[in-house]
């Protein structure tokens, strides 16, 4: 088992290219095709967490924050971080994180916050406009070859939708040059061509591999193919979520059950004008920026985290705000990496180490 097989599996349920543009999920140190003798699984790389990984014979520590997070300008042990990649690099210890691209996905950081508190009716808080649509030409006789490539590629989901595709039918022409090879056709001969166009959405990541697997069937020698930018919100990828409690609850009840939930030494939080919470708008780690969003979709409450003195009395009134803390709203990655791993990989890992250490203390 080579550690770029388990980041593999990550990827496939949490694809890097879902992570925001600040971010710097994958692989930081280490190389891939290396054996995995075990992973360590954490919230945060700190010196400890390495040093659990060096004791467990462990050469793969997947983190849900970045090690590197920031440029380094230089490598001299100066700092933390400095450290635990001098360490990572002498001894081997790959360092892997899956960030905000956790975040972005169904079953991830936010979904398991709803299932903590229990939410039904789920959806993305606030969708991603990250979809591209693929227009074709080919031959009517090859258009449903073509359209099936681009399906197994991981195109033409829409919702819980799949295998979504539109086709028109028309006439394409063209002329060959002398050093053509012309599929149909003869060189130096305005030729005409029944064809069909075939439509398809992907997400931006998907492209490139979806343009691939069209080509690898397309009979012609020059594929015409179109690929549009659509501002369209993607319903399955998105920071946040927002769902429903079973029954509403009071306000000063459901501040209770938030604490309990997360299992959060202590809350901040400001309250609502209104006296029941029903609508619970959640996101792991420093969701403030999402407020707006939560509001604007109706939620009775926002659980998040990092929320500064000001965003919170920006609520101003319209919706209770929940501050149960960073590492409380974010634990589970954890829990996600390992359901994951060992789905995919059953045997694997022995030495395998989970690791939940919070650097913040309460008083």
């Amino acid at each position: 088992m080579t550690i770029a097989q388990i980041i593999g599996a990550i990827e496939e349920f949490a694809p890097v290219a879902y992570q925001e543009g600040y971010d710097n999920s994958g692989l930081s140190v280490g190389n891939p095709q290396r054996e995995a003798t075990g992973a360590v699984l954490c919230l945060d790389v700190t010196e400890r967490v390495l040093q659990k990984a060096i004791d467990a014979n462990a050469n793969l520590i997947i983190s849900h924050h970045p090690a590197i997070f920031g440029g380094l300008k230089r490598l001299v042990g100066s700092t933390a971080t400095e450290r635990v990649v001098q360490q990572a690099i002498a001894h081997n210890v790959a360092l892997y994180a899956a960030h905000t691209n956790l975040d972005s996905v169904r079953g991830g950081v936010s979904e398991k916050m709803c299932d903590r508190l229990a939410l039904k009716n789920r959806s993305i808080l606030q969708p991603a406009n990250r979809l591209v649509k693929v227009a074709v030409y080919a031959p009517a006789a090859h258009a449903e070859a073509v359209r099936q490539s681009m399906f197994a590629a991981g195109a033409g989901g829409v919702g819980q939708y799949s295998s979504c595709s539109f086709s028109v039918q028309g006439t394409g022409t063209f002329l060959a040059g002398e050093r053509a090879t012309p599929f149909v056709g003869k060189k130096g001969e305005l030729h005409r061509e029944p064809e069909e166009k075939v439509e398809v959405i992907a997400h931006e990541s998907q492209v490139g591999s979806v343009v691939a697997a069209m080509r690898a069937v397309h009979p012609y020698e020059e594929v015409a193919y179109d690929l549009y930018p659509l501002l369209n919100e993607h319903a399955g990828v998105g920071l946040g979520m927002v769902g429903e409690l079973e029954k509403p609850l009071r306000t000063s009840d459901f501040l209770q059950f938030v604490k309990q939930a997360f299992s959060a030494p202590s809350v901040r939080y400001v309250t609502s004008c209104r006296q029941d919470v029903r609508k619970v708008a959640v996101c792991g780690g420093s969701g403030s920026s999402l407020t707006g969003r939560a509001i604007a979709c109706g939620a009775d409450a926002f659980v998040s985290a990092d929320f500064k003195y000001h965003q919170l009395q920006e609520a101003d009134g319209s919706i209770t705000v929940v501050d149960v803390g960073h590492y409380e709203s974010e634990i589970f990655a954890i829990e996600i990496f390992y359901e994951v791993i060992t789905k995919k990989f059953p045997t694997f890992a022995p030495y395998l180490v989970k690791c939940a250490i919070n650097q913040i203390s309460y008083l």
